[in-house]
């Protein structure tokens, strides 16, 4: 089994590191899950752009079909499979957006066609044609040929606080090995679950 470690940002870190090493590409692609306030979910790929004891870090166009879930029910789940390693690990708590000077360093960090793209996609909604975008691109890009590109007040990222985290590794003959951190008042317990 994983050695028990006290706390999973320890392990997270360790397997991370190994995914940079042997995933080609993006080894912080994960999975978002995010719901309705009725309950009705929806999952995309994003990216992981940064995390520590505080939780995990995303960015988004809060205009878009997650940014408006998540900020109607503040609660997702994330899933990080690094198929050349055999493992996922599976992160479930609440969200709460990250500060402006937290996305606004962020968003200046960006390559200058993204920070372009972020005012000229309104992510998630309907698109008359390649050419509308193509447009919108074209305006922010003279809007702002000079200088800095400030981050749209509609786009900003949000931090998950961990109150579940699984880590899963593939074991021969299906009996995969699932280690799980649940947050308590005092810490972490750690148990495992059949596979």
């Amino acid at each position: 089994m994983t050695a028990d470690v006290s706390d999973p940002y320890r392990l997270f870190g360790a397997w991370f590191a190994e995914a940079e090493k042997t995933e080609i590409n993006d080894p912080n692609a994960m999975a978002l899950a995010t719901a309705t306030p009725d309950g009705r979910p929806s999952v995309r790929m994003v990216l992981l752009k940064g995390w520590d004891e505080h939780g995990f870090v995303f960015y988004t166009n809060l205009e878009s079909r997650k940014g408006g879930e998540l900020l109607a029910n503040p609660h997702a789940a994330l899933c990080l499979h690094w198929k050349s390693l055999q493992r996922q690990v599976r992160i479930e708590g609440p969200v709460t957006p990250v500060s402006p000077e937290e996305a606004d360093a962020y968003f200046a960090s960006r390559p200058r066609d993204s920070r372009i793209g972020a005012w000229a996609s309104a992510q998630s909604r309907p698109l008359e044609g390649l050419f509308k975008l193509e447009r919108e691109v074209a305006k922010y890009a003279a809007k702002y040929a000079v200088g800095e590109v400030p981050r749209p007040p509609h786009w900003s990222g949000f931090r998950l606080d961990p109150e579940a985290v699984e880590f899963w590794r593939a074991k021969p003959f299906r009996l995969h090995e699932r280690q799980v951190f649940r947050k308590t008042h005092d810490g972490w317990t750690v148990g495992y679950l059949f596979p």
